[in-house]
């Protein structure tokens, strides 16, 4: 990490947001793992790759709060400091709203998303990747890597190569890992 980045990150005030993504503790992931472990996995990712915004930041700490709380109170989030409005908008950006499937949501997010909408989503997206690892349910898989495939990829391309060149590679190697289940030995 340069000495800038580091700069970047001295300045930025996550413990509210950290406290607030609490709220997810004890809630698993279908993928594998729980919600609260994730929302950490998704900012490691940012920060991996360079990404110190703080608004994004921020943001990846609470990212499915809306959808995975039920009767999430938005007044939390959005009293937590001055960015906390940019914080709540690019939350709901990558939130999926009622009655709008996973490929509209997606296509969504591509069409009309923020520049750091599309980048929080392909973190979320790598941190989902990985965690299929230890997922073992053949027919998630398969939805999973082929959505990632055919929605994810073009939005990471866009935005970070990158990101682009893992998400292709967890794809190829949850194919792999897909055909092993199916056909052992």
């Amino acid at each position: 990490m340069t000495s800038y980045e580091m700069m970047l990150l001295k300045g930025t005030y996550l413990a509210p947001y950290m406290q607030l993504a609490t709220q997810l503790i004890g809630k698993t992931r279908e993928g594998g793992g729980n919600m609260f472990r994730h929302q950490f996995d998704t900012m490691a990712t940012l920060i991996d790759y360079g990404y110190m915004e703080s608004v994004l930041l921020k943001a990846s700490l609470v990212h499915d709060i809306i959808e995975d709380v039920p009767d999430f109170n938005h007044n939390l989030l959005l009293s937590i400091d001055f960015e906390s409005p940019a914080v709540y908008d690019l939350v709901l950006q990558v939130t999926r709203n009622p009655g709008e499937t996973k490929a509209e949501f997606l296509a969504r997010i591509r069409e009309s998303g923020s520049q750091n909408a599309k980048i929080l989503k392909c973190a979320d997206r790598i941190s989902n990747m990985i965690a299929l690892g230890f997922v073992i349910h053949t027919e998630f898989i398969a939805r999973y890597t082929e959505e990632t495939a055919r929605h994810i990829l073009p939005i990471a391309e866009e935005v970070d190569k990158n990101m682009f060149h893992e998400l292709e590679s967890l794809v190829a190697s949850r194919r792999k890992y897909l055909a092993a289940l199916i056909n052992p030995g």
